[in-house]
């Protein structure tokens, strides 16, 4: 998954422009598999502080390399199929964010199932169309909702967030310092830190620091007006943060697993479909 991730990356940019974040327990894992390829920059976090600072300490190190870069967020555990088009929805929120620079542009995709685990997005009025694909304003963020809020949102229309955006680094990085400031002032300390003799030590204290912030629900659910969605029509996604999702989806185009299905739970009333 973190190799299909790293090719993605690498049709829409150049290969030394990716910046990963890993888990310190993953760095011997991530060298393996990056070994004879253009890893751009990989970047270890200390410890885990949520999806926030997950997003946010690669941002450091873009914002100084190329201030001005257009940012693509990829999640490394996400099934995406076909490729080809799910690239092309990419390519398609980057023509929308060069436009619309003062916007996160989500990519989302149709729900088929009262999936509590997901964020869902109630999306608004049409902003416009970006090759032949509309843009939606967003009404309303539901993180991981129970079921009653998931009932109301599938609907109203709501679309699950995949987590992959595309913005421009400047306009990410101001909508950080609104909503996660105690966060930020430590990664503006990293900044002034990067390619000096003192940055791993700064790296280091930054992290001993920084509080728990979560994307999703500490920025993504404020930041409404900032957000556009684009609905991915005909992609099959699926978080594999869950085993069943894995045989699941093999099931859905038509491959057989190289694992005994008996190792996840099939029963029909916890099987996870997917988009």
């Amino acid at each position: 998954m973190f190799q299909h991730t790293l090719d993605r990356a690498d049709n829409l940019s150049a290969p030394e422009h990716k910046a990963t974040v890993i888990a310190r327990s993953h760095k011997n894992e991530v060298l393996r598999q990056v070994e004879n390829r253009s890893s751009g920059i990989i970047i270890e976090q200390p410890i885990n502080r949520d999806t926030a600072p997950g997003i946010f300490l690669p941002l450091t190190y873009v914002r100084a390399s190329d201030p001005g870069a257009t940012v693509v967020i990829y999640p490394s555990d996400h099934f995406v199929y076909p490729e080809t088009l799910f690239l092309d929805f990419v390519r398609s929120a980057l023509h929308a964010s060069k436009i619309l620079k003062n916007q996160l542009i989500l990519l989302c995709a149709r729900p088929d199932r009262l999936e509590l685990e997901y964020g869902w997005i109630v999306p608004g009025a049409k902003l416009g169309s970006v090759d032949g694909h509309y843009l939606r304003s967003v009404e309303q963020f539901h993180e991981k909702p129970d079921f009653g809020i998931a009932r109301k949102a599938m609907s109203s229309g709501a679309l699950w967030n995949t987590f992959v955006f595309v913005t421009q680094a400047g306009t990410l990085w101001q909508l950080g310092h609104r909503y996660c400031p105690e966060m930020m002032r430590q990664f503006e300390r990293l900044f002034k830190a990067i390619n000096t003799s003192d940055e791993k030590s700064v790296l280091e204290s930054v992290y001993r620091k920084l509080p728990q912030c979560n994307f999703s629900a500490d920025v993504l659910e404020h930041a409404v007006s900032n957000t556009a969605v684009l609905e991915m029509e005909g992609v099959l996604w699926c978080d594999w943060g869950r085993a069943e999702r894995i045989a699941t989806t093999l099931d859905a185009i038509g491959k057989k697993p190289a694992f005994p299905l008996e190792l996840v739970n099939t029963d029909s009333s916890l099987k996870a479909r997917c988009a």
